[in-house]
Order: C-alpha cells, then sequence, then structure tokens
C-alpha cells in the first residue's frame, strides 16, 4: 500500500492497519524463527509498510498532510 493510499484512509483506519502489519509482523519472525516462513520477501514488505505508516502518521501529528475526512 503505498502512501497516498494511507493518506485516503481516516485516522481509525490507518491505526487500524498498524495494528494488523504488526502482528503480521510479529507472526512473519516467529515463522521465520521456526523455520516455517512461506515467502521471506514479505517480511521485508511489511517492514517497509509499517514505516510508510508511521510516516504518514507523524505528518498528519506534525500538521504537514491531512488524513482523509471522519477523523477524530
Amino acid at each position: 500500500m503505498k502512501a497516498a493510499a494511507i493518506r485516503e484512509l481516516s485516522l481509525e483506519e490507518v491505526n487500524a492497519r498498524l495494528e494488523d502489519l504488526l502482528e503480521e509482523s510479529f507472526n512473519l519472525r516467529f515463522q521465520h524463527a521456526s523455520g516455517q516462513v512461506a515467502s521471506p520477501i514479505r517480511m521485508r514488505q511489511v517492514r517497509r509498510e509499517i514505516a510508510c505508516v508511521y510516516t504518514v502518521l507523524r505528518e498528519h501529528e506534525l500538521g504537514l498532510r491531512a488524513l482523509a475526512a471522519g477523523e477524530e
């Protein structure tokens, strides 16, 4: 999911997306440790998407960019 698509979501949706990604990251790390990870590339994709979500949240916090209507 690109940053532009994340900015179109409301604050609640962005936070829910972040929660899902963090859970997926945990599951992938657990699978990697046990040697059962199906796609090692997905670990990198999830990490980068988490960083993108954090960046968009920080932009919103600083007032640099607004998220979609319906927030707060």
